[in-house]
């Protein structure tokens, strides 16, 4: 499997800007620029995108691995809040909130942690990453 995003960037880094688009189109040029990276601006950024893809990558592997132990999952949220530092990404931080009707905190902890490591996009980060999973 492989999937494709395209950016396009016209100026220079503080007044220019670009977009992107992904093969799915649904990001479809997606407005990108100094200020939406590093201020307020309109449009979206690099670190949120990675905290996207974590976020749901994430969620997605715990759906999995909570159905191959034989849970039904009522509900998972995760956020996830990617931190540069100094022009360095530095953390993603995973807070789950999961409805998983059966399941102990002790086993929830468990699975949720393993999902975290295995999951691709978590594997594919070389910064740290923190996980609050709570049950509720």
């Amino acid at each position: 499997m492989k999937r494709r995003a395209t950016a396009v960037w016209n100026g220079d880094i503080k007044t220019g800007g670009g977009h992107l688009t992904t093969q799915s189109t649904t990001l479809n040029k997606t407005q990108y620029s100094f200020n939406s990276r590093f201020a307020d601006g309109v449009g979206t950024n690099p670190e949120e995108l990675l905290a996207a893809a974590h976020a749901g990558c994430f969620t997605m592997k715990l759906d999995l691995d909570l159905s191959e132990a034989g849970y039904t999952v009522e509900s998972l949220e995760t956020q996830s809040v990617v931190t540069i530092d100094n022009g360095v990404i530095t953390l993603s931080e995973l807070t789950l909130q999961a409805k998983i009707p059966g399941i102990s905190e002790e086993e929830f902890q468990k699975v949720a942690r393993n999902a975290e490591k295995t999951c691709p996009v978590s594997n594919a980060f070389s910064f740290e990453i923190k996980l609050t999973a709570t049950l509720v």
